[in-house]
């Protein structure tokens, strides 16, 4: 690690003008959450492997800032040449940096992995001393990552129209009419899954997200798609002629970006710019005079291209369409998540089997004290060995490509870390005598899933009890919770947190996120969370999101359980203001661990909900379980009715 920061700073002091500092980001070209791995640089920097984070050099330090969620990963990943730096905590990057290097400093940057957005922030905060951002010409991380790995020619895959439920024709006809609205001729799109989601094809260059690297611009005569053209096979090239897609070289945006401020673009490229033009009527300077980007998702790189009084920065028009599924979309997101939860199910069945055979846990269902065994070298369950189980069962079940993100399989103490990644070279055994979180989903061709269950399989403890109830309740509350229209997730995160609250618990991340159809596990604009941005976008009939509160005990354990929601109109007795109303309905299914509920700390309309979900659960289910390894038998015990009658 002290070379690579040696070899760093070497390059900032020869740079010119020399560079005071580095910053190194998370993010790739297009801003995403999860990158490739010859994208993952601040991880090659720093050694930090979680997926958000922020690297800072300078000639005699290093910082890493991250969020709640990683900072005992990043404690443990960290060598002694960094310091952490927590976000919400801390001073931010911008202020850290801004008081702490001196006045007229060069802080580098590459312009082509950081946003609009943030550029301008930190920018700004520089000014007060004088510092400057410097956008080096060449990533300098590269240039010392001497074994960085090859960019792949995975091929791009057209999304059939039954899962896609929407042509190309019809998404771009919608866009050009919100570019009219906006005085816009053009848009530029970066963000991965707006490309894929727009154009209807998906990819394999991001490991869990289904997305091609690439670029587009519409205009409103013509639409161009940037990718690597070894990736586009002669169908495909046939598909997008058949939709008047141009494609060009992945590299060649950035030349395309300086036509299209001159203007240019679409005379000098475009299949028949005459007749497409003519189609599109009027495209005056006058009349439509902006180029759409999206701030927050589009790079700073192409930002520098154009005019600021030309640009229109303002949210993507494709993020809040692709959030709000068509019918055909809910139709398989209902299906995949049937056949994920039969895969969970499936699971937990084998898991608690193996637990009692070679571990002699009293199992899934009983607390009593029983004699433990050790099991042979070869038969040890851990972590990475029983979340790969996981995927085989979820492999089998029809249109699966894969996981939508690396499974968290976690017992006791690693289960507190909230997105901890098990190692195969140094996990932990499974333990019956801790409780075991794993959150995992799948890439199903209609549909993707992120599901959360806890379990024990000893006796779990009054307090883990108690903590597993509190979170239970926050889940159910969020789920049963009707609000009008215009709320927005800021406001109904506290539903989630209240049951805790009293308790003097919490947790350090949001409530909720939305999911794509066959694309990224983690899609906005729209999200549950105290954080700010959760106010931006209210809730919408149609969208998705999840339900996924936790409590995590340093050193002890975590718990966490999360289900997909959609938004639907709520039919209400009353209709005050004539705003309309909406309410949740939950897709995931996998029933909830009767020993470690509270019962006692249960109200009966949530003891009603558990009853009435784990029956439908077994509905919903039954027709996926083997007789022949006794999964029904399983089943039908873990969603049995709670029967108690308490006194209030």
């Amino acid at each position: 690690m002290a070379e690579k920061l040696s070899s760093l700073r070497s390059l900032m002091s020869s740079h010119s003008p020399p560079l005071h500092a580095l910053i190194v980001p998370s993010e790739d070209y297009h801003q995403s959450e999860y990158v490739s791995d010859r994208d993952k640089r601040r991880q090659f920097i720093s050694g930090f492997s979680g997926s958000a984070g922020l690297a800072l050099i300078t000639m005699n330090d290093a910082r890493l800032w991250t969020d709640g969620r990683y900072f005992l990963q990043a404690e443990k990943e960290l060598s002694d040449q960094w310091k952490l730096m927590r976000l919400g905590e801390d001073p931010a990057v911008e202020v850290w940096t801004a008081d702490n290097l001196p006045e007229e400093a060069a802080i580098g940057i590459d312009p082509w992995s950081v946003s609009i957005d943030t550029a301008q922030r930190w920018e700004r905060a520089f000014e007060k001393k004088q510092q400057k951002l410097v956008a080096t010409s060449n990533n300098l991380v590269d240039q010392i990552w001497k074994d960085r790995p090859e960019a792949e020619a995975n091929p791009v895959v057209v999304q059939p129209l039954e899962f896609a439920g929407r042509t190309v024709a019809e998404k771009l006809q919608d866009l050009r009419k919100k570019l009219m609205q906006e005085k816009a001729h053009s848009i530029i799109i970066t963000a991965l899954d707006e490309v894929a989601w727009l154009l209807n094809v998906r990819g394999s260059d991001v490991s869990y997200c289904p997305v091609v690297h690439a670029f587009a611009v519409v205009t409103l005569a013509a639409t161009f798609f940037y990718v690597d053209q070894r990736k586009v096979s002669p169908e495909v090239l046939s598909y997008m002629k058949e939709n008047k897609i141009l494609v060009r070289e992945y590299t060649q945006v950035s030349a395309d970006v300086d036509l299209l401020a001159a203007n240019q673009l679409v005379s000098s490229l475009s299949f028949n710019a005459a007749e497409d033009k003519a189609a599109s009527g009027s495209t005056s300077e006058l009349d439509y005079r902006f180029i759409w980007m999206d701030p927050r998702s589009c790079c700073y790189a192409l930002y520098s291209k154009l005019k600021s009084d030309k640009v229109l920065l303002q949210q993507s028009p494709l993020a809040l369409a692709k959030a709000l599924k068509n019918p055909s979309e809910m139709e398989g997101l209902k299906k995949a998540h049937v056949r994920d939860g039969a895969a969970v199910v499936q699971f937990l069945v084998w898991l608690d089997k193996q637990m009692q055979e070679l571990y002699g846990a009293p199992g899934y269902f009983s607390e009593a004290e029983t004699e433990r065994k050790k099991p042979s070298e070869a038969q040890i369950l851990t972590e990475v060995s029983v979340s790969d189980k996981l995927e085989g069962y979820r492999a089998s079940k029809e249109h699966f490509r894969g996981l939508s993100f690396p499974t968290i399989s976690s017992v006791g103490p690693n289960a507190a870390i909230i997105h901890y990644g098990p190692n195969p070279q140094n996990c932990a055994e499974m333990d019956p005598d801790q409780i075991y979180l794993f959150d995992s989903g799948a890439q199903y061709q209609d549909g993707t899933t992120d599901i959360t269950r806890t379990v024990h399989f000893g006796k779990p403890s009054a307090h883990e009890k108690a903590c597993y109830t509190g979170v239970l309740k926050g889940h159910i509350a969020l789920d049963v919770a009707r609000f009008p229209k215009g709320t927005n997730g800021h406001a109904l995160d506290i539903l989630a947190r209240v049951p805790l609250w009293k308790n003097g618990l919490d947790y350090r991340h949001g409530t909720g996120h939305g999911i794509g159809s066959y694309l990224n596990v983690h899609e906005g604009p729209h999200l549950i969370s105290f954080r700010p941005q959760a106010q931006n976008v209210p809730l919408q009939s149609s969208m998705t999101v999840t339900d996924e509160p936790g409590y995590y005990e340093d050193g002890n354990f975590g718990i966490r359980l999360e289900n997909v929601l959609i938004v639907n109109e709520a039919n209400t007795k009353f209709n005050f203001g004539d705003r309309g109303y909406l309410e949740f309905e939950h897709i995931t299914w996998a029933p909830y661990q009767h020993k470690l509920i509270d019962l006692n700390l249960l109200t009966p309309e949530e003891i009603s909900w558990v009853n009435e979900y784990h029956s439908r659960c077994r509905e919903i289910l039954s027709p996926y379980m083997n007789e022949a390894e006794n999964e029904m038998a399983w089943l039908t015990k873990a969603t049995k009715p709670i029967e108690v009658t308490l006194s209030y």
